[in-house]
């Protein structure tokens, strides 16, 4: 519970007059000070009391006045702060001005009509757009990034701001890349903002690639804002989304995805069951997100079923793939009783850490050309490094289209959508297709 004190504090002694401050603490942590306007001559003054000596002679009306003050002012404070910890939003700059508010409300019409904020819109955006609960989430990642850009922006120019919805324009999508692009620094040098509005990872560097699919998201927002009728504005109807730039995937072959499934891992039990579930991956290449949450119901007359979460709100499609020799192997060989879920799964991070560790063990280290997605810079690494859950998607979809080149067939079994672009960078990196291209001129 927030506490609030009122005191004075001076440098000397000889000082006569002195402003009354206030310190707010809530716990241990937080500590708030705050100098006021407010003066009192520092013989009369009482700490202890927090008020005018009792045993001073003082005008009697001055004296209930100015006490009246000193307890006004501390109900000004702790309203300000209930405010902002109601918002998430706790900074010692923001309590500065929402103390300014209160006292001086003139300075801020805009606070007479208590207009719907541009988050209100987002939240009902999210409430009212169809979207699958991973799909909301992402989105609410990028609601959290534009509230710390706007505290940010209000933090740095000391001075009140809001991200409002009909004046979001061009340069205020620039300058939200700029945060994007430096919230890893920003991260560091205003940790204040990131103890208000946490992420559950410290921010890294952001490539172009995952700005592009941020605003992506967030035109899709303006655009149905605008369709709602919240708003007229759009302002990327003058702002381009770059195109992604991706590398030509890279997979692992089935020699190799073999290679890891006889590799001897005795000793290392626990790395064995993680090997087992990518290798069962490898043979069903769904999403991570889908296989985590698969169960013994989705075993079905000798074959997978599963509709994949990212089609889930526009068109959902029921994707079944038969199980081979090895994937009944490697299932049959975790089957509990009264345990529905399919594996003993990890978290992803450990998952893909473990993947890691095994394709070493494997000897599965040949190098890879890859595109830095920061700087967009080819880069050669050893497959064992850079090795991930979604290399079993691609071990899955490269392998079926090397044999069938044909998309659709492939897609109806990996969950892709008619027509989708990723198979256009698998047609690059086959060199025995392109060798069976050539040998029709001979």
């Amino acid at each position: 519970m927030a506490t609030i004190r009122a005191f004075v504090r001076t440098a000397s002694k000889k000082v006569d007059k002195a402003n009354i401050r206030f310190r707010l603490r809530d716990g241990r942590k937080l500590q708030y000070f705050y100098k006021s306007e407010i003066e009192i001559s520092t013989a009369f003054w009482d700490n202890k009391a927090q008020s005018i000596k009792a045993k001073v002679v003082y005008d009697q009306n001055e004296r209930t006045s100015f006490n009246k003050s000193i307890s006004d002012r501390k109900n000004i404070i702790l309203q300000a702060y209930t405010t902002l910890i109601e918002k998430q939003a706790f900074a010692s700059e923001l309590m500065d001005i929402e103390i300014e508010k209160l006292l001086h409300p003139e300075k801020f019409p805009n606070l007479i009509e208590k207009p719907i904020t541009l988050f209100d819109v987002f939240e009902e955006f999210l409430d009212n757009h169809k979207l699958s609960d991973v799909r909301k989430n992402n989105f609410r990642v990028i609601k959290r990034a534009l509230q710390r850009y706007e505290l940010y922006v209000a933090i740095t120019s000391k001075k009140p701001f809001e991200l409002k919805l009909s004046e979001f324009r061009v340069d205020t999508l620039r300058g939200f890349e700029e945060f994007l692009k430096q919230e890893h620094q920003i991260f560091t040098n205003f940790p204040e903002i990131y103890n208000i509005l946490p992420e559950s990872r410290t921010p890294q560097p952001r490539g172009q690639n995952t700005i592009n699919d941020i605003f992506t998201k967030l035109r899709t927002f303006f655009l149905w804002s605008v369709k709602t009728k919240k708003t007229e504005n759009n302002p990327f109807k003058y702002f381009t989304v770059e195109e992604c730039v991706y590398g030509t995937p890279y997979y692992i072959t089935i020699d190799e995805r073999n290679k890891l499934y006889k590799t001897d891992l005795s000793k290392r039990p626990l790395l064995a069951i993680q090997r087992d579930i990518f290798v069962f991956h490898c043979l069903i290449g769904c999403r991570i997100g889908d296989l985590y949450k698969m169960t013994k119901g989705n075993v079905i007359n000798g074959a997978i079923e599963y509709i994949p979460r990212k089609t889930k709100e526009g068109r959902p499609i029921t994707v079944r793939v038969p199980l081979n020799t090895i994937a009944n192997e490697i299932m049959n060989r975790y089957k509990v009783a009264n345990e529905e879920r399919l594996f003993p799964f990890i978290s992803e991070q450990k998952y893909n850490i473990a993947i890691k560790e095994m394709f070493e063990i494997a000897g599965l280290t040949r190098m890879v050309t890859i595109i830095d997605p920061t700087t967009r810079e080819e880069l050669k690494r050893p497959l064992n490094e850079i090795a991930s859950s979604h290399l079993a998607r691609r071990c899955f979809v490269g392998n079926l289209y090397k044999q069938v080149k044909d998309p659709n067939l492939v897609g109806a079994l990996s969950g892709h959508k008619e027509g989708s672009k990723a198979f256009a960078r698998y047609r690059e990196i086959d060199d025995e297709i392109k060798n069976e291209l050539v040998k029709m001129l001979e």
